[in-house]
C-alpha cells in the first residue's frame, strides 16, 4: 500500500510540475520581447519626445512617432515643447523643426540618437527620412 502511496504522490508532482512548466512557457510566449534598440523608454522603431527632464530621467516617453513622411507632422500638446527627442530607428534620420526667438530652425536627429533641446527652443515637428545620414 505504501508503493501506491507514494505513486500518487509522484504522480500528482509530476502533474504539477508539468502544469507550472505549461503555464511559464505560456507567459514568456506572451510577453513582449525586448529590443536591443530600445533605450530610455523608446521601443524601437520610434522616434520619442520627452516633455520635461524627469520624463526622460524616468525614460517615460510622452509621445512616440514612427511613420516615414514626405512632409513635416505638427506635433501634439505631449511632444510640442519636449526637452528630449531619441531616435531608436536603426536606418532612419528623423528631421525635427524648431523654433528659437521666433526663428525656425531644423536639426537632423540621426538613428539611435538623441538631441536635448535649449529651454528657449520649441520643437513644433518632425519628418521621419529613410536615409541614415545626416
Amino acid at each position: 500500500m505504501r508503493a501506491r502511496v507514494r505513486t500518487r504522490a509522484t504522480g500528482r508532482t509530476a502533474v504539477v510540475a508539468t502544469a507550472a512548466a505549461a503555464l511559464a512557457a505560456g507567459v514568456l510566449a506572451a510577453a513582449p520581447t525586448a529590443s536591443a534598440d530600445d533605450y530610455n523608454g523608446c521601443g524601437w522603431p520610434r522616434v520619442c519626445f520627452y516633455l520635461t527632464d524627469s520624463d526622460w530621467s524616468d525614460g517615460d516617453p510622452t509621445a512616440a512617432y514612427q511613420d516615414v513622411t514626405s512632409s513635416y507632422q505638427t506635433l501634439g500638446s505631449n511632444s510640442r515643447g519636449a526637452n528630449y527627442v531619441r531616435n531608436t530607428r536603426n536606418d532612419d534620420r528623423a528631421y525635427l523643426r524648431y523654433i528659437n526667438d521666433g526663428v525656425t530652425y531644423y536639426y537632423c536627429l540621426a538613428p539611435n540618437s538623441t538631441y536635448h533641446f535649449q529651454p528657449s527652443s520649441i520643437v513644433t515637428g518632425i519628418r521621419i527620412d529613410t536615409a541614415s545620414g545626416c
